[in-house]
């Protein structure tokens, strides 16, 4: 660490350990995680460095934002992504299955407030990924391997 350069891989890694440490549930002393960073950067770093993982370390004190409150528009249409994603019976019906949850979930996330809206909306991106590789599958599993007749 001589050359003044940060090993990013080593900051980077260690810094993730000390968040898993400071946000789990058990108690760290934040004060001697920041401090293990700290070690870690040259004292002839750069000053673009030497700012990055000075916030970086900075940011272990600061409390984590509170978990996200969703709607109940969000929770609906988690629930018919659920309920499509387990739908049963022959190709096509499970094909109609999904276009019809896509186009719910698509009407529920136009009435949920709009800051949820686009998250909503992706719910339908899965089931889209789904129903296009039951239309046309990536990988025949009519036979397996090494069982060919």
């Amino acid at each position: 660490m001589n050359d003044g350069k940060v090993d990013l891989a080593v900051f980077n890694r260690a810094f993730a350990r000390a968040c898993d440490r400071v946000r789990g549930d058990d108690v760290a002393d934040i004060e001697a995680e920041q401090a293990a960073l700290q070690a870690l950067v040259p004292a002839n770093a750069s000053e673009h460095d030497r700012g990055w993982t000075g916030r970086l370390i900075a940011s272990l004190a600061e409390p984590p934002a509170p978990p996200r409150q969703w709607s109940e528009y969000y929770h609906q249409a988690g629930a018919v992504h659920a309920a499509a994603s387990r739908a049963e019976g022959t190709v096509e019906e499970k094909i109609a299955a999904l276009e019809q949850a896509r186009r719910k979930i698509w009407e529920i996330s136009e009435q949920a407030p709009a800051d949820e809206e686009i998250h909503i909306k992706a719910m339908t991106r899965v089931l889209e990924h789904v129903e296009r590789e039951l239309r046309d599958p990536t990988f025949l599993m009519e036979e397996h391997p090494g069982q060919r007749s």
